[in-house]
């Protein structure tokens, strides 16, 4: 078993003989000695299990932010200052955030023990020229297993002998319907999509059985090099986690500068060093908005709560922000854009075609109409009259009687004909009730065709090549013709228009005198395909309209892949998994923008695509369902799993998990991502616009000697403003116009340009105004007077309160839409009515005001809120919004004045 011998490196391409030999065993396998000693030199046939998250883990990694640690040392300054309440309110608020987010992530984290169920609990396997049943752990290298239909695949093994084997491997390669397999031998370089010779670990025996050596087990097999990338993948950042940190680190760095530019000047100034120190202190706490995570992270859950009610489940709190950024989406196309079931399409009746529609129960097309072939092999439309009418019927009962398949349960393919007669009308039951089955000849992969006799009539169904083969004749509206040269061209050529538009084909034929081995009548041909979703073509127009590209990542052939995308009005530029495997990192990243299809792709592939597309600058969402999606969706920037068809590793590595696989999710899901972070926006503007004005005012009045805010008074004017009205805004209706803008820049970062006008400007109003209040109230006095603090204390509370409503007329949200926040503000005044008449006065340092003070600052809100206003419209007018600038092209839409 060397390394090098190709027989062990790529069995698929080697002759059984040979891989029997490589791994030094026969047909009739191993010893039960050999055996135990090759267990013990390669170890169990499990995956590793991915690393478990403990709910201390969890728990902890809420603390792993620098905004956080810039309040923690916020906090330890206030204690190193004597103002302990200042510390206790400080860390309160970090652990209610804390708290906040465990309790979201733990829940989402219920997990998903992946790839570790896909191993099958037990096998078939030849010990000692004996089958016997044992624990699909124990498999090794050199066992030979006995598969059946309805068997998981326990280990990647190399076919021996085989009999009429189908295998559904949509969970690996992405191929939406079984695939048969035989022992022959394969390119060495053919994509794992196309290893006929091999069965792979996690799969399922949908037909026939077989024999076959394993050649690999546990984290050797491809689910195991899947597991391994995983295990490699470090966890992605959503934009705005990053952001959260960067500003952390600014305002961690400002608080330092400020405190060493302003203790030197109070000192020079003759400031007592206590009271130079109280003021940093101060500036500090001014600076830091301390309600931030938490605000940020329970409007996070609000979204959160919300998306679970339309299908979107949360696994990771930033994702609902950062589905606001993307501006390409990656999708897999079976059970994602596709129904992930086969439905007949079309069907051919001498000499007509005529559209089903995959499940339309009227058996036509819309106007129930066919297309006829004329001579000279061209088509024209035509009514389906009764002779058609009956010659589709017999021919979809024809289907389900040569037929082992339920509605239910069965072949993929069985079930499509079970299903369109069913549509058409007919009781499938009954009909095999009537006609009973009397004999039989199985499909197997050498014949490609099946025969079933019902008394004396006997019903065939198989290759159109091989069916034709065996016809004699035709059924055609004047009853059974001579089957010609002529007729038989044409049957070729709808065959192979109907491969062109990626439908399966299937012949169907019957005897009228039981003998389906001997000339039989052709009845025709049907159609089918996986097909698209209904509601897929509208959201991809609606993710389009918003400015995000769909590209199509398939593990599907080209003409497959290429044939959906066309119905659902894709683009159809396609490049293979091969190609994206021989382009270099500069041939790729070119090629990503502006192809539409990748077909035939590897979990490799995928990610090589998704980096590509990451390098070029763009926000990439990728969907998926199986276990070779699992990589690229953890690599993605938004990771989003199918929760019905999916994987469980799918799962386990996505952010978010549709829960009704619908496409249309995903554009619902984007649509809240958006509106989320445009409640983000408001908050984060709110916030630091205020802590802005806070430092400049304290850090302009101590120049004059005045300490005019402590430090208790700002903790308080945060909590006020950062607490319940910030928090309201998370609630804030989504303006009409969420998912006609392009993508957001994130590389702008949350305080792109607009935010951070809106910053200064409103910082700027909010000083002078503030500082013209402080001036009055002092009267001329040399030292700060309580009654001086108390109304520029109250007065920033209240203007603050105005501004609430320009930031969101600033954002276009409509000014009595949210009655949470009206309960918010007024909550928020009472409790500063409290502090000014109540004894809470007393650890406030505030004086009771009167109605008079109460006009004075009336009038300060006059003179605010039209200042706000006026910064607001100024960079609404003059500022760009921080949105994406890509140069990927549309969808590839047609023209429609084309």
């Amino acid at each position: 078993m060397g390394a090098d011998n190709p027989a062990t490196e790529t069995p698929h391409s080697e002759p059984a003989e040979a891989v029997l030999a490589a791994h030094d065993t026969s047909p009739e396998g191993l010893s039960p000695e050999e055996a135990r000693r090759r267990l013990a030199e390669h170890g169990e046939n499990e995956v590793a299990e991915a690393d478990e998250r403990t709910p201390l883990s969890i728990f902890l990694a809420q603390f792993d932010s620098v905004l956080i640690w810039v309040l923690l040392a916020a906090a330890a300054l206030s204690v190193w200052a004597g103002h302990a309440v200042d510390a206790v309110l400080i860390a309160v608020i970090v652990l209610a955030n804390g708290v906040f987010g465990f309790v979201q992530d733990y829940r989402a984290e219920q997990s998903l023990e992946a790839l570790r169920e896909l191993t099958a609990p037990t096998a078939t396997v030849r010990r000692g020229e004996e089958p016997v049943e044992t624990d699909a752990t124990e498999l090794v290298p050199g066992d030979v297993l006995e598969l059946g239909s309805g068997d998981v695949v326990p280990a990647d093994a190399r076919l021996v002998t085989e009999t009429d084997l189908e295998v559904d491997e949509a969970a690996l390669t992405g191929e939406s319907v079984p695939v048969s397999k035989g022992p022959e031998p394969v390119p060495a370089d053919a994509p794992v999509a196309e290893h006929g010779s091999m069965v792979y670990k996690g799969t399922n025996v949908t037909r026939g059985n077989a024999v076959a050596v394993v050649t690999a087990t546990g984290m050797d097999t491809e689910v195991g090099a899947i597991a391994r990338e995983l295990a490699a993948t470090d966890e992605t950042r959503t934009p705005l986690q990053g952001e959260l940190d960067q500003l952390g680190r600014r305002l961690g760095l400002g608080v330092v500068v400020l405190a060493a530019l302003v203790i030197p000047l109070l000192l020079l100034r003759g400031t007592a060093p206590v009271e130079a120190g109280l003021t940093a202190v101060s500036l500090a706490v001014a600076a830091v908005p301390e309600g931030l995570p938490a605000v940020v992270t329970l409007t996070l859950a609000l979204g959160v709560r919300v998306m679970a009610d339309e299908n979107a489940l949360v696994r990771r709190l930033p994702a609902v922000e950062a589905l606001g950024s993307v501006d390409v989406i990656c999708t897999d196309k079976t059970g994602t854009l596709t129904e992930g079931q086969m439905a007949v399409s079309r069907v051919w009746v001498a000499d007509a075609v005529h559209d089903l529609g995959g499940s339309r129960a009227d058996g036509g097309t819309p106007d129930g109409a066919g297309t006829e072939g004329a001579a000279d092999g061209s088509a024209r439309t035509v009514p389906e009259g009764e002779a058609d009418a009956d010659r589709i019927d017999r021919l979809l009962r024809a289907g389900a009687l040569c037929n082992d398949a339920t509605l239910e349960d069965g072949d993929p393919t069985e079930r499509a004909l079970v299903a369109a007669a069913d549509d058409r009308g007919i009781d499938v039951d009954a009909l095999r009730e009537e006609n009973p089955r009397t004999d039989e000849v199985p499909f197997s992969s050498e014949t490609k065709w099946m025969g079933t006799v019902h008394d004396d009539v006997g019903y065939v169904k198989g290759a159109p090549e091989v069916v034709l083969g065996k016809c004699s004749e035709v059924l055609t509206a004047d009853g059974p013709e001579p089957l010609t040269d002529e007729v038989t061209e044409r049957v070729r050529e709808r065959v192979g228009t109907f491969a062109d538009d990626a439908l399966r084909v299937l012949a169907v034929a019957y005897a009228e005198d039981g003998d389906v081995e001997g000339e039989l009548v052709f009845l025709g041909l049907v159609g089918m395909i996986d097909p698209p979703r209904e509601e897929v073509a509208e959201a991809l127009a609606a993710t389009e309209r918003a400015g995000i590209a769909v590209k199509m990542v398939t593990g599907d052939n080209v003409r497959t892949a290429a044939a959906v995308a066309g119905e659902l009005g894709m683009g159809q530029k396609v490049m293979e998994g091969r190609e994206v495997e021989e382009a270099s990192d500069e041939e790729l990243a070119e090629a990503v923008e502006s192809v539409d299809v990748f077909a035939r792709t590897s979990p490799e592939h995928k990610v090589r695509i998704l980096r590509a597309l990451q390098d070029n600058g763009h926000v990439v969402a990728m969907t998926g369902d199986g276990v070779n999606d699992a990589p690229a969706l953890k690599n993605a920037d938004i990771g989003v799993a199918m929760g019905v068809r999916g994987t469980d590793v799918a799962k386990q590595a996505s952010d978010v998990v549709l829960l009704d696989d619908n496409y249309a999710t995903i554009e619902r899901a984007v649509e809240r991502g958006r509106a989320i972070f445009d409640n983000v926006w408001k908050f984060v503007a709110y916030l630091l616009s205020a802590n802005v004005a806070e430092v400049a005012i304290v850090f302009l009045a101590s120049l004059f000697g005045y300490l005019v805010l402590p430090a208790v008074q700002l903790l308080w004017i945060n909590l006020l403003t950062d607490g319940l009205p910030a928090l309201a805004l998370g609630a804030d209706p989504q303006s009409g116009d969420v998912m006609e803008r392009p993508p957001r820049d994130p590389d702008s970062g949350i305080i792109g340009g607009q935010m951070l006008g809106f910053i200064g400007g409103a910082g700027t109003v909010s000083v002078a105004v503030m500082l013209g209040l402080m001036f009055y109230a002092l009267g001329g006095a040399a030292a700060i007077t309580p009654y001086a603090m108390t109304m520029v204390f109250t007065g920033f509370v209240v203007i603050e309160f105005a501004k609430l409503y320009v930031i969101r007329w600033f954002r276009e949200t409509p000014t009595l839409s949210n009655r949470w926040l009206a309960l918010a503000v007024g909550s928020s005044a009472l409790l500063q009515l409290a502090v000014l008449y109540t004894p809470l006065s007393t650890y406030f340092g505030t004086v009771p005001l009167g109605l008079a003070d109460w006009g004075v600052l009336g009038a300060v809100v006059a003179l605010a809120l039209p200042g706000y206003v006026v910064v607001a419209a100024a960079i609404k007018r003059y500022l760009p919004a921080d949105t994406a600038e890509t140069d990927l092209p549309p969808q590839g839409r047609p023209d429609p004045d084309q």
